[in-house]
């Protein structure tokens, strides 16, 4: 029996994807050898490797201006990368502080430029509870980009609707919260993801950017680090992570075969809208500390009235096969990431639980 799999990432992969991979683990369409051991300059590497490709642009209707690329080294090594391919010492760009991974990728670009914060949501107590709303946004007219993270992990927020930058190109990490719905990729210069949440397994990023975009990028840094390399080599500069584009296609030939990503937003937000009704119904038991307008559809946080309570809860959903559920270690509480490949019916066995759970220990 399969886990329910709440991790914030590695998180699970719908079943499908994985029963593919099982069946042609060994001896991949009859080559004798699985897709892990063929050459990435092979056919039969190279078939998957481009529909994987057709797939995210059919997915997303990426328009013939951006150009998907497979990198590696997570979305902590694109927080080095933007810098480094798109400012120069001295040089500026607006970055929105809405979590922790927002203010890692700030530091990052401190090493390069001199970026801005042109707003931020942290709270006197280090934590975020909101996005902030357009009329706090501080943004520099000549900046190289603006940053945003769209997702956010820790504490359990995400932008509904991202905000009008002008002519500056906009930068997403959209590591948490990439494919959960239908995106309009061309009012972005550049979205990175990793692909360990909503794509595939941990090892793959995903980028979507403009072509001339990063065809303007600084030419004076080594070129592995530079994105018209891999665009230039169509990602395959050097040896990419052949086994995780190959169940990142898998992934998404799934989510195209379940209606693509507007069936997988009307899903998500059925389990949004289960989990919070759930929570605020229960709320002398359960509390949300994120506000109601900026409350994340894939990781959804809570707190119960002590933390030994919370440590009973984790323990006593694995015992009922549940996983995934304790949050994240600088921050404490309950998290349920609930990415595209957790069902609507995980989700109503976990309030299931919180019930019974809350009427156990109120």
């Amino acid at each position: 029996m399969r886990a329910i799999n709440f991790n914030a990432g590695p998180a699970g992969l719908p079943l499908p994807a994985l029963e593919r991979a099982a069946k042609e683990l060994v001896d991949y369409q009859g080559t004798g050898m699985s897709i892990m051991e063929h050459s990435h300059r092979g056919k039969d590497y190279d078939a998957v490797h481009h529909e994987a490709i057709a797939l995210l642009t059919e997915l997303l209707g990426i328009p013939d201006s951006h150009q998907v690329l497979f990198l590696q080294g997570g979305a902590s090594l694109q927080f080095a990368m933007v810098p480094m391919n798109f400012l120069e010492p001295g040089a500026s760009a607006d970055y929105i502080v809405t979590g922790g991974w927002s203010e890692k990728a700030l530091a990052e670009a401190k090493l390069i430029g001199s970026p801005r914060v042109a707003a931020t949501t942290v709270t006197e107590q280090k934590t975020y509870t909101r996005i902030p709303d357009p009329s706090e946004l501080r943004l520099d007219p000549n900046a190289r980009y603006v940053h945003l993270t769209s997702n956010n992990t820790l504490f359990g927020t995400q932008w509904m609707r991202y905000p009008d930058v002008g002519n500056v190109p906009l930068v997403a990490d959209m590591s948490s919260d990439f494919l959960w719905r239908p995106t309009d990729v061309s009012k972005f210069a550049l979205i990175y993801a990793g692909a360990q949440k909503n794509i595939g397994p941990s090892g793959l990023v995903v980028v979507v950017a403009n072509k001339e975009f990063i065809a303007k990028g600084r030419k004076d840094i080594p070129k592995i680090l530079r994105y018209s390399t891999h665009a230039e080599a169509d990602s395959l500069y050097n040896t990419p992570p052949t086994f995780a584009i190959y169940l990142a296609r898998n992934v998404l030939a799934w989510i195209k075969a379940e209606g693509g990503l507007s069936a997988m937003e009307k899903r998500n937000r059925e389990k949004g809208e289960i989990l919070y009704s759930a929570i605020d119904r229960m709320k002398d038991f359960y509390r949300c500390p994120v506000e109601v307008g900026s409350r994340s559809f894939m990781n959804i946080v809570f707190r119960l009235p002590s933390e030994a309570l919370e440590e009973k809860f984790v323990a006593e959903a694995k015992q009922q096969g549940m996983v995934g559920l304790k949050g994240h270690r600088s921050v404490g509480g309950i998290r349920v990431s609930a990415y595209n490949a957790v069902s609507v019916q995980d989700i109503r066995t976990l309030v299931s639980f919180m019930e019974s759970f809350a009427r156990s220990n109120g």
